[in-house]
């Protein structure tokens, strides 16, 4: 009997070998810029983001993983988001990464969608929101100067990075994670202090935080790359359909000689402010630029996919000569809408994407569903001035000249402003206040008496005639810090003491308001105080209660006839609404917002001018967003001829 051959180990050891030898690679994570290619390099391979900008701050928490699940269907593989600082540290030292403002949560969110991360922490980051993303508190200093190397704000920045790097460090993508890069600044080209100091500060603390693997880049318009950039920083570039790419780009390799091409916001849309007409762009102009520049192999974020909204008093101003607040929608003309719906816009782009790499198979959502209700009577609760011990429990602040709101540490919101006449004036008399003090509209009252507005950057006075001793109020509200480019000190409140006639007026009572709180209430406000006159004069409370009879949606609070105010549902701040000034006329409501069905849901106004002679509201199951404004449309982005010096103008 022949003797069994033995099995040659050979081959099997070889497999082992070449296994074991070829593990660390495969088990490698990493992100990285292939200049000899000019392309990125993900895990080895080379890779091209198609990406889109969501802000899990303008979304309500339960609709992230929606939101997220609709971008990936429409074939991103990536997403960009900011992280605004004043969101999670309202005051020095105290923190708030809960609910809506858990960015972990966000990011597995975005994990779960199969969806890379491109992160933009700031400190600075527009996004038409409040100040910039920057924190109101740092003006308690009145002479710091943001974004530059003054020793005030870079202590301020070093506090809030040690919190926040060290959480999104495990997210790293080479750390197993998704963020795949990371924003240094933003848009720092477009601010005139040009503080290069101030950059390398910057870039040395994301390194010391966050370790050398990770790829830390730059975003500026065109113009803004030469303060914008700084060496070891990756220099990306953004700009709009309708601007010059090739011209655009060319400019771009001045910086960036070699790598990838990347424009880290492509704009799908645009903002809209208060008094001009609602921005679009059209999808025929967004999908061509797109196209020619995945052509070109270029990486491209497209500003915004989904915009959401500026609930409460979260929105930004812009100051292009004069102070322009930004809308409470920041539906932007986006892909997908305010409500979370896809456009006809987000199918095109599928479809582009489509043509460069692989879409998730499977049919979309369809729109959710919407809800019509009303129209409802609001009654009326009683003037503002009747709750002032509710609105201001602890009392007023003496001062012999005004405060501004960061001098009494009000963030947000409306503070009231009072002093009594020294002497009577039987002739009508001007009354103003110099030097553009007024930031941003005051609302005076003269013996419980609505007498007018007076408004920032515009040259306006009232008339008053009255007795020795006569109470003159004055409601100031903060319609939002600016946001973009020179990013200066934007205090609020009044910044100049108020002159009647020849004489300045001082030795003034100053009560920071809390409406939110006394709203928050459930029981009618006119129960707190006495009943109030028929007829109102000026900031005055309404309200009314009522039921969801069918079954509940999302839907759209549409105010026909009121002025100008703040609403709330069920507590929750909705925002501002400006129907006699447009262009936006509906306030978006998500569903969740409403009790269901049995339920009582409240509704509380606060308009601070007139009233309509139908104190009345309706939920609609579409927005308008577009009314007919008085003023003319300002849109730098609008003329099919203009190249990429307007992005200096506006910029993210």
């Amino acid at each position: 009997m022949a003797p069994k051959k033995r099995p040659c180990l050979f081959p099997s050891l070889l497999l082992l070998y070449l296994t074991l030898l070829l593990l660390p690679q495969v088990d490698s994570r990493s992100f990285v810029v292939d200049r000899t290619h000019n392309q990125f390099l993900l895990d080895g391979f080379p890779f091209r983001y198609v990406s889109g900008s969501i802000h899990y701050y303008r979304i309500p928490r339960v609709l992230w993983a929606d939101r997220l699940f609709k971008m990936r269907l429409c074939g991103l593989n990536a997403i960009q988001f900011y992280v605004p600082w004043n969101y999670h540290e309202p005051e020095p030292g105290v923190f708030n990464f809960n609910g809506s403002r858990d960015l972990i949560a966000f990011l597995n969110e975005a994990a779960k969608a199969n969806l890379l991360v491109i992160l933009r922490p700031g400190p600075y980051i527009c996004a038409e929101w409040e100040m910039g993303g920057l924190p109101s508190w740092l003006l308690r200093k009145p002479k710091i100067h943001l974004r530059t190397s003054d020793p005030d704000f870079l202590t301020a920045v070093d506090s809030w990075f040690k919190v926040l790097l060290p959480k999104i460090y495990p997210f790293l993508y080479h750390n197993g994670g998704n963020i795949i890069s990371i924003q240094v600044e933003n848009e720092y080209g477009s601010y005139r202090a040009c503080d290069f100091k101030y950059m390398r500060h910057l870039a040395g603390l994301f390194r010391s935080l966050l370790g050398d693997k990770i790829l830390l880049f730059t975003t500026d318009g065109p113009e803004g790359l030469r303060c914008g950039s700084l060496e070891g920083l990756y220099t990306t570039v953004d700009f709009g359909p309708a601007d010059n790419m090739t011209r655009i780009f060319a400019r771009l390799r001045k910086y960036e000689p070699s790598g990838p091409l990347v424009n880290s916001e492509y704009y799908t849309g645009w903002l809209d402010y208060w008094g001009q007409n609602h921005s679009t762009r059209s999808i025929s102009s967004v999908t061509k630029g797109l196209e020619n520049m995945l052509k070109l192999g270029a990486s491209v974020n497209m500003y915004m996919f989904h915009g959401g909204t500026n609930f409460g008093y979260w929105n930004g101003a812009d100051d292009k000569g004069r102070f322009l607040p930004i809308t409470t929608s920041y539906d932007y003309d986006a892909p997908i809408s305010e409500a979370g719906d896809p456009t006809p816009k987000f199918f095109a782009i599928r479809n582009v994407i489509s043509k460069f790499q692989e879409v998730p198979l499977g049919p979309l959502p369809p729109p959710g569903p919407k809800m019509m209700l009303g129209p409802l009577t609001l009654h009326l609760d009683g003037n503002l001035l009747a709750f002032l011990d509710f609105l201001c429990p602890k009392g007023p602040i003496n001062s012999f000249f005004p405060l501004t709101f960061e001098a009494v540490k009000q963030d947000h919101g409306f503070m009231l402003y009072r002093t009594y006449l020294p002497y009577t004036i039987s002739e009508p008399t001007p009354f103003w206040v110099p030097n553009n003090g007024v930031h941003d509209r005051a609302y005076v009252i003269l013996d419980e008496v609505f007498q007018g507005v007076l408004e920032r950057n515009t040259k306006r006075e009232l008339v008053l005639t009255a007795n020795a001793g006569a109470k003159l109020d004055i409601l100031l509200e903060n319609m939002g810090r600016l946001s973009f480019g020179s990013n200066h000190s934007d205090f609020k409140g009044l910044l100049e003491p108020p002159i009647l006639g020849q004489t300045i007026l001082t030795d003034w009572m100053i009560y920071p308001l809390k409406i939110d709180k006394l709203v928050k209430w459930w029981f009618p406000l006119n129960l707190l105080k006495r009943p109030q006159p028929d007829i109102p004069s000026g900031p005055t409370f309404y309200s009314t209660t009522f039921p969801i009879l069918g079954s509940s949606g999302d839907t759209f609070l549409y105010l026909p006839g009121w002025t100008k105010g703040q609403v709330w549902i069920n507590g929750f701040n909705l925002g501002r609404y400006w129907t006699k000034r447009g262009p936006q006329q509906t306030l978006y409501v998500p569903r969740l917002l409403l009790l269901p069905k049995g339920a009582i849901n409240k509704i509380t106004l606060l308009e601070l001018e007139n009233v309509p002679s139908k104190p009345e509201v309706q939920f609609l199951d579409n927005p308008i967003l577009n009314g007919t404004s008085h003023r003319p449309h300002f849109d730098s982005f609008s003329d099919p001829q203009s190249t990429y010096e307007p992005i200096q103008l506006s910029g993210h």
